[in-house]
């Protein structure tokens, strides 16, 4: 089930909740490694802080988002506010995009001018257990957005599988720093962590892009739509379709083909019966439905007429 098939306060409290569990995490990797890097002076480590630094403002920046988007519309939003978590991962791309040139910086600056490690023990086991707490949140995340699909939460996520993957990395680049007495190797996970955070900020910014530009949904739930709105006799097609998502909602507006010799009063049953079979599937969807009358109908739409393409597929 994705989001727009889940009602929207049933998403709302479980994207409420992995946000807020973000952000209890990334205050205690921030505080640990903080920490950790001012025993020991890694720059892995201190390339692992920026980043969870900015996974704090990240988490808090979707905390904010995702109660924001759920908001009703209102006189000045009539479309609602859903877009504010594409928003909101717009920001966490940038942020990573920044992450990625500080540790980059660092790590080229500690090639440059080597310098030993203090306190290794102490900045491995940091490390060991960042990575086991960013994995727990992980699976969480992975698990609402099974039932969500939040664009936020999403790019959530991807900050924080950079982020486990930079853990791991830097816990090996310590490691072998510090058993081997080769500074190399910490400088070199650090530009590592930098690749890793310039590809996934890549994903965060595509993903977001999508939802602002107005992307439609996928393909399979678009014939879905269809059916449910097809699923009647007294109607004989559907074009035009139109889809997009915003945040926890879904919008969505198409043309019916009916029997022009129908009673208005007729007509409007039809709509409304289409919309409710659409609504038991889609229970987040804002619907509006244009009746054609077969035959008859002279060609409308203006800029969003339909396009040939439309025409043969029949949506």
């Amino acid at each position: 089930m994705t989001s727009a098939q889940m009602p929207a306060d049933q998403t709302a409290a479980l994207t409420r909740r992995v946000t807020l569990l973000s952000v209890a995490t990334a205050v205690t990797l921030v505080a640990i490694k903080l920490a950790a890097w001012l025993a020991s002076g890694s720059t892995a480590l201190l390339a692992s802080l920026a980043d969870s630094a900015l996974d704090l403002v990240a988490s808090l920046v979707t905390f904010w988002a995702v109660r924001y988007a759920v908001a009703p519309p209102d006189a000045e939003h009539r479309f609602g506010h859903g877009k504010a978590e594409a928003f909101a991962s717009l920001v966490q791309a940038g942020l990573v995009f920044a992450s990625a040139a500080l540790i980059g910086r660092e790590a080229v600056g500690d090639f440059l001018t080597p310098h030993p490690l203090r306190q290794e023990g102490w900045a491995v086991a940091v490390m060991a257990v960042s990575t086991g707490l960013t994995a727990l949140l992980i699976t969480a995340q992975t698990r609402v957005l099974r039932q969500t699909s939040s664009v936020a939460v999403s790019g959530d996520r991807a900050h924080y599988a950079s982020d486990l993957a930079s853990n791991v990395i830097a816990l090996v680049g310590i490691a072998v720093s510090a058993w081997l007495g080769v500074n190399g190797f910490d400088a070199a996970a650090a530009l590592a962590v930098a690749a890793l955070l310039l590809w996934g900020a890549i994903g965060v910014f595509r993903e977001a892009s999508s939802q602002l530009l107005d992307h439609e949904l996928p393909p399979e739930q678009r014939a879905e739509i269809v059916r449910l709105a097809s699923d009647d006799g007294r109607l004989s097609g559907v074009h035009q379709l139109r889809t997009r998502a915003s945040g926890p909602y879904v919008h969505m507006q198409m043309h019916m083909d009916l029997d022009p010799e129908m009673s208005l009063e007729a007509a409007h049953q039809v709509v409304v019966a289409a919309e409710k079979r659409i609504l038991e599937q889609f229970p987040a969807a804002d619907i509006i439905i244009h009746a054609d009358p077969r035959g008859r109908a002279e060609p409308h739409g203006g800029a969003f007429a339909e396009a040939p393409h439309d025409q043969r597929e029949g949506v």
